[in-house]
């Protein structure tokens, strides 16, 4: 069985992607987290690296190959990334819907802890997490149009989409757990 889990930032992939791991007892893997050691390996931010991706398809190839190949050669693991329901089409693909506002303020809090990703840039506020946020989610549409022909949100590309605005992680792992196909 194979779990992927595509949503916007905020929606709470890592968070989820953690408990369905250790609730199912399977291995997992993060295409953010893996984007982001790539930034930082650059010396740049997230965002920095996803402009670089809408002139030359490099900094998305990298993350792209490495997930066809995990979906052709590995079974039994949960992924989160905003294609990985492109790239493993076998996968059971969950998307998380959010709130952009309640995504904003979860990214701002969590940049302000120990949670926070350090290829994050350093928000004043819920407000500018917002304004980035929506800026990277314009610059990802339009690199994922311009390299693969595809459309990011359209729903009818998942096999289950739960909004995770105002429903605990625990009870959207559960709730995902409840829609995984019965021959799992």
């Amino acid at each position: 069985m194979i779990i992927a889990l595509s949503g916007l930032s905020g929606a709470g992939k890592t968070t989820i992607k953690n408990l369905l791991a250790e609730k199912l007892g399977l291995k997992s893997y993060s295409m953010g987290d893996l984007r982001g050691k790539m930034a930082l390996s650059k010396g740049i931010t997230i965002d920095e690296l996803n402009a670089l991706g809408l002139d030359d398809i490099a900094s998305d190839r990298e993350v792209d190959e490495f997930q066809t190949k995990l979906g052709e050669t590995e079974d039994n693991f949960i992924i989160d990334g905003w294609l990985s329901w492109y790239f493993i089409p076998n996968a059971f693909k969950v998307q998380l819907t959010v709130d952009p506002d309640i995504a904003a303020e979860r990214i701002f809090k969590a940049r302000s802890s120990e949670e926070g990703r350090d290829d994050e840039p350093e928000y004043s506020s819920s407000e500018q997490a917002r304004q980035i946020m929506d800026e990277r989610l314009a610059n990802t549409i339009a690199r994922y149009q311009k390299w693969y022909g595809i459309s990011l949100q359209n729903s009818e590309n998942f096999d289950f989409t739960i909004d995770t605005t105002h429903i605990p992680a625990t009870d959207v792992a559960a709730a995902i757990i409840a829609a995984l196909p019965k021959n799992s």
